[in-house]
């Protein structure tokens, strides 16, 4: 099977083009950077580079500037841009070969419902129109676009992925190995997490059943609050958790990011996947991290 990966050089890319690879797959990268992929496996700058004649089964579009940075009005730009120009670029390929892939699985995050406290939602849950949902939806728009041109499509709307050696445990954990974790804002927030592991073999369902097709949310079926997440973490990790982090010193250090994606949270439920027979590996957050830490 011949896969061409966006975003093939980050966090998620990088264990999927290992993945991909251990099972025979000849895999493409499109990269802005060369010296990021690893020896021996392909990779290329632009979709032009690939001629009409070239044989793709899968695309699996994952590029987009990182969402963890303070939302300037440059920066939400960007953050837009990203993503939708790179989908668009994605799009226009499939136009110019000669044999269409048949798939495109293309990731999106469950921002697209935008925040609505404690409400639990799944992929038919209406979204609520904030920054967040616009970008989401835009980028989703783009991808569904292939659909007109004879390719299956799967959406894929993460939570926040968990794993080893990146992702946002590498950002999470140093203040709590030094003693100085603790609950954000009230803790009661929900927290709508994924194991990598999980994530990967999700692509590998999606890839596999070629029944599936529209938008799942990839998250754990156990989404937590901030607090069971926090007392989990300092746990595994034989921390205390007493120092908390006030609403207030988030709002100032992270901005209408911080308010959105740590003070507000989402519980999000796989419903599609777990209907479809999708088996997670990790369901609870104390089996995920337990793994993760060891």
């Amino acid at each position: 099977m011949n896969v061409l990966i966006t975003g093939g050089t980050g966090f998620i890319g990088n264990r999927l083009v290992e993945s991909l690879i251990d099972k025979g797959c000849d895999v493409t990268v499109l990269t802005r950077d060369k010296t990021k992929v690893a020896n021996g496996i392909k990779a290329i700058l632009d979709t032009n580079e690939i001629k009409t004649n070239e044989k793709i089964d899968v695309i699996i579009n994952l590029a987009g500037a990182s969402i963890n940075k303070k939302w300037s009005d440059k920066y939400k730009k960007e953050l837009i841009d990203s993503r939708v120009d790179t989908t668009k670029n994605i799009v226009s390929l499939i136009k110019r070969l000669k044999k269409k892939p048949e798939l495109l699985i293309s990731a999106s995050a469950i921002g697209y419902y935008g925040s609505q406290g404690d409400a639990v939602l799944d992929e038919e849950s209406q979204p609520k129109n904030e920054f967040t949902y616009q970008l989401c939806r835009k980028w989703e728009t783009q991808a569904l676009k292939a659909e007109k041109l004879g390719v299956r499509v799967c959406i894929t709307r993460l939570g926040v992925v968990l794993g080893k050696n990146g992702g946002a445990l590498k950002q999470m954990t140093p203040p709590f190995k030094m003693c100085l974790g603790g609950k954000i804002g009230s803790g009661r927030q929900y927290f709508s997490w994924v194991h990598i592991d999980d994530v990967i073999s999700a692509f590998m369902f999606l890839i596999k059943n070629k029944e599936q097709s529209g938008t799942y949310n990839l998250t754990a079926p156990c989404p937590v609050t901030n607090s069971k997440f926090t007392t989990t973490l300092g746990n595994c990790l034989k921390r205390p958790t007493l120092f908390p982090m006030p609403s207030f010193v988030v709002k100032i250090l992270f901005g209408e990011m911080g308010e959105t994606l740590l003070l507000k949270g989402q519980r999000v439920l796989p419903k599609k996947l777990k209907e479809a027979g999708f088996k997670f590996q990790y369901s609870t957050i104390e089996d995920a991290l337990q793994d993760i830490i060891k």
